[in-house]
């Protein structure tokens, strides 16, 4: 995963490249969460991988050890609100966009999982299975997926009867039978629920 940003670190020239990704496109609930890192170009952790691939555990264990070697990490929430307002795949590229910009070194190469990007004046390259394949994307993911699923735990604490603190927001059967009977939370993406129960329950 090293040799992949090496790649691109050779090909523009650069010490400094950024990976970005998000984590939480796919829940009914809670925030789509992104993330942006610079790591050390001489610096490997073999550890690091799709934060999907990883325990809990792990991840969080390596979200530290990201934390203490990164030359700048930055993450941003974007909420159920805004979701609907501008649709997922923007609120998410706006996080990531968001993230980068907030880095305290600016990147001079710019990877970004999936295969839509933002604007930037950086040069920026969509990586399908980025997670998978850079090492700075995939210390991105660790850090969006950690982060969110933090703030969900925090939010099943108002809410416990919809088990975010194991569904993390997404439509399980304890989720969607929540929904049904109790109706969605100010935390719910409406445009998703929309699919799954009566829209007249928003209008209570």
């Amino acid at each position: 995963m090293k040799n992949f940003d090496d790649f691109f670190r050779d090909k523009y020239d650069t010490y400094f490249l950024a990976g970005t990704d998000e984590a939480g496109r796919g829940p009914l609930a809670g925030p789509v969460m992104a993330a942006a890192v610079i790591l050390p170009a001489d610096l490997d952790l073999p550890e690091i991988n799709d934060s999907k691939k990883l325990t809990d555990k792990k991840r969080r264990e390596l979200k530290e050890v990201i934390y203490s070697y990164a030359i700048s990490a930055r993450f941003t929430s974007i909420d159920a609100d805004e979701i609907d307002k501008i649709n997922i795949l923007r609120a998410s590229l706006k996080a990531m966009k968001i993230s980068v910009e907030s880095l305290t070194q600016k990147p001079d190469i710019i990877l970004v999982d999936g295969n839509k990007s933002f604007e930037s004046n950086t040069p920026l390259i969509p990586i399908v299975k980025g997670d998978g394949k850079s090492l700075s994307i995939a210390a991105a993911s660790i850090i969006a997926k950690v982060t969110r699923d933090d703030a969900m735990y925090e939010l099943s604490r108002i809410y416990p009867e919809y088990g975010w603190d194991h569904n993390k927001g997404y439509p399980t059967k304890v989720h969607i039978a929540a929904l049904k009977k109790y109706g969605p939370t100010p935390y719910h993406r409406k445009t998703f629920v929309d699919h799954i129960i009566s829209p007249s329950l928003f209008d209570e």
